[in-house]
């Protein structure tokens, strides 16, 4: 009968084989979010308490902006910028400033294809994080939550795309008339 010592010594010889992987290292392609975090937060209620006694509703002015930059190797940091402002004519109510960041590893991805994936998907699955941290600290300030539509960030990633395309085509077209009429 073998001893522990020899069952494991087995098993690690059926896992490890001896010579290469038949396929070799892993080529496919991967791409997730690695950790998510709050890298910046700023609230600010400017005009409590008397904010709370004005009957006319806030107009809600929201800005977002996607960046992504490398961080090491395979590691980028993806930044979704919310920026809420609710004003009435007697002034701002809140301001809500935040920088909501996710890790993201991507693997084996062809640049097109990990460009949509940083600008486009990962915004999609930081989402939902940011939107309760707008909405939670719109309640911590007083006032009801803010619940933020979902956003089409795939529709925007190719709108954006297609308005660049024809940036190019404009700015390519005008370059190409004036030598033309030389």
């Amino acid at each position: 009968m073998a001893d522990e010592g020899d069952i494991l010594t087995d098993l690690n010889m059926d896992a490890a084989p001896n010579g290469p992987v038949p396929n070799g290292e892993d080529t496919s392609p991967a791409a997730g979010i690695i950790s998510q975090y709050v890298k910046d937060l700023s609230v600010e209620n400017p005009n409590a308490p008397a904010s709370y006694q004005w009957q006319s509703q806030p107009q809600i002015d929201l800005q977002f902006n996607i960046g992504a930059k490398p961080i090491e190797g395979d590691v980028h940091e993806v930044e979704l910028k919310i920026n809420v402002n609710a004003k009435t004519d007697q002034g701002n109510a809140y301001l809500i400033e935040l920088a909501y960041c996710g890790l993201v590893a991507m693997r084996n991805l062809p640049d097109d294809q990990a460009h949509a994936f940083l600008y486009a998907e990962a915004p999609r699955m930081l989402f939902p994080f940011a939107r309760r941290v707008i909405s939670d600290a719109t309640r911590d300030l007083g006032y009801q939550p803010l619940m933020m539509d979902p956003i089409d960030f795939n529709g925007l990633y190719i709108q954006q795309l297609q308005a660049k395309a024809q940036r190019e085509a404009e700015e390519a077209g005008g370059a190409a008339a004036p030598s033309g009429d030389a």
